[in-house]
């Protein structure tokens, strides 16, 4: 089985949410999901499988960057099967046009990364979401009355830039925010023909340096997990 993830065939559910934190996936399994279970606990990165409104749902931690999220759900969909993969995380906003706490359900994610160059030869800069999840994730946000904005974001490689300014490819591609895992996720999923999305909750405005603070980063996220979990009820 799995390299990286100990949980026996049959323990991950077919839809998965997979926050970067492995801390943040138990906070998920601990206050959204009934009875759930740690099917895996290899090098602290937390799987849990358990129910939300009877539909069976796993969740569990991404680690940061393209090699580690590449490294999960590649797994995830080979080994266990998984059908859909939906990131939930946190984002850096490039423009003043979007605020804290706003979500994006992202179209396309753009990166230098060389991950699908070098796991698959592609030899593309962006990737789009694949399956379903996009876009039941938008008519599940209007029937919750959430604004969600959709677009282009950028999966970085680094996190502290010397760089100043946007990076050209955000230019290239007007992307809205910044993160470090959707391009990965999305180039397994092209490769391997499975479903994948990511929604994102903008916790800084990179021209205005505004950020949520620690303390409200629980309440702020949680819109961002409750939508994601009605989505997958309908999937």
């Amino acid at each position: 089985m799995s390299l990286h993830i100990s949980a026996k065939p049959g323990e991950i559910a077919k839809n998965i949410l997979m926050p970067g934190d492995p801390l943040r996936a138990k906070y998920i399994a601990d206050n959204f999901l009934t009875k759930p279970k740690l099917v895996s606990s290899t090098r602290n990165i937390f799987f849990y499988t358990g129910t939300y409104k009877d539909k069976e749902i796993t969740v569990g931690a991404s680690g940061m960057g393209c090699p580690s999220i590449g490294i999960y759900s590649y797994e995830l969909y080979t080994e266990y099967e998984a059908d859909c993969i939906i990131r939930i995380g946190t984002c850096g906003a490039y423009t003043k046009k979007l605020n804290l706490f706003d979500l994006i359900n992202v179209d396309i994610a753009c990166s230098e990364s060389t991950y699908a160059a070098c796991a698959f030869g592609y030899k593309t800069d962006r990737f789009k979401h694949r399956g379903n999840a996009f876009d039941v994730i938008n008519t599940t946000a209007k029937e919750l009355n959430l604004d969600v904005k959709s677009g282009t974001i950028h999966s970085g490689d680094v996190f502290y830039r010397t760089e100043k300014g946007k990076p050209a490819i955000v230019k290239k591609y007007k992307a809205l925010a910044a993160e470090m895992e959707a391009f990965a996720l999305f180039a397994n999923a092209r490769y391997l023909k499975k479903s994948a999305a990511t929604l994102l909750t903008v916790s800084d405005i990179i021209p205005t340096h505004e950020k949520i603070s620690a303390d409200e980063r629980e309440k702020a996220l949680k819109p961002m997990i409750e939508l994601a979990l009605e989505a997958v009820v309908k999937m």
